[in-house]
């Protein structure tokens, strides 16, 4: 187990090394693929898992895990003054129908995201804190129809062991250029933020992917990032006062502090020239 910069760089060069190479069906875009992969760092609190191989825009993913908190489904409120990202999965009326923040806090008719905190507070010791994103009533198994906007980390699980929360993400599918550093930084400051609230020290982060991929468009970009090397300093965060409750209320400043943080650590390698998104 190493820091997120070497094991992204091993999973790359076994990626583009062997990953089996087809066609997926719904983008029209070859892809290289494996299955069944885990990312694991073994402590953020002294090693926050944010990719220095490259540029990732911090503003995005701290902004999207407080919309997250909010349980709100509607990117205008909130997430839109300092992101687009969601902008590709908005109905016409301006609704996200599977946010993720929603379906934790609102959408099966519990606040999943708070009875994780208060099963914690009364049994430290629980195993049972798990979070789900994934509908069944509607996601996936739905014959003869491709949805784009379904979850793609669909569940996680939280618990404590020796006074320390540790998180294990479950991704059922991750573009690795694109959406897998980010997410990895995004859940990895979830963690960071119900740690606070607990009164307990961040510990391990395990991100498993059950289908991880490179699109074709990103291949040059990966074989760039394999001629670099990790020379970066440990980022470690400190949570600002009341993150949590400031993160259900939906306040931009919180995003800005965090920003603030990350600007003050964050040095990463040269960015790469624009990446296409596939969708």
């Amino acid at each position: 187990m190493g820091s997120l910069d070497e094991q992204y760089l091993a999973l790359l060069r076994q990626l583009m090394r062997e990953g089996t190479e087809e066609l997926n069906a719904r983008t029209q875009h070859t892809i290289r693929a494996l299955p069944g992969i885990t990312i694991e760092i073994a402590d953020t609190s002294t090693d926050f898992p944010l990719l220095t191989l490259r540029k990732i825009p911090t503003r995005v993913f701290i902004a999207e895990q407080v919309w997250f908190l909010t349980g709100e489904r509607i990117a205008e409120n909130f997430l839109t003054q300092f992101t687009h990202i969601w902008s590709e999965f908005t109905n016409p009326n301006g609704i996200v129908s599977t946010a993720y923040g929603y379906r934790w806090r609102k959408h099966f008719h519990r606040d999943q995201i708070e009875d994780l905190v208060h099963l914690l507070e009364q049994d430290p010791s629980s195993r049972q804190g798990v979070v789900i994103a994934w509908d069944p009533a509607s996601d996936g198994l739905t014959s003869g129809i491709q949805r784009k906007n379904v979850p793609c980390p669909f569940a996680f699980t939280v618990n404590i062991i020796g006074g320390k929360l540790n998180m294990h993400n479950v991704v059922r599918s991750q573009d690795v250029l694109l959406g897998m550093p980010h997410d990895i930084a995004g859940f990895a400051l979830l963690q960071h933020i119900l740690a606070a609230r607990l009164k307990v020290q961040p510990g391990k982060y395990t991100h498993s992917i059950s289908h991880a991929h490179i699109y074709d468009v990103h291949y040059e970009a990966a074989e760039t990032l394999l001629g670099r090397r990790p020379d970066h300093e440990p980022i470690i965060l400190h949570m600002p006062a009341y993150a949590y409750e400031r993160g259900l209320a939906g306040d931009a400043q919180l995003v800005y502090e965090l920003e603030e943080q990350f600007a003050a650590q964050y040095h990463p390698q040269p960015s790469l020239p624009k990446l296409k998104v596939v969708l």
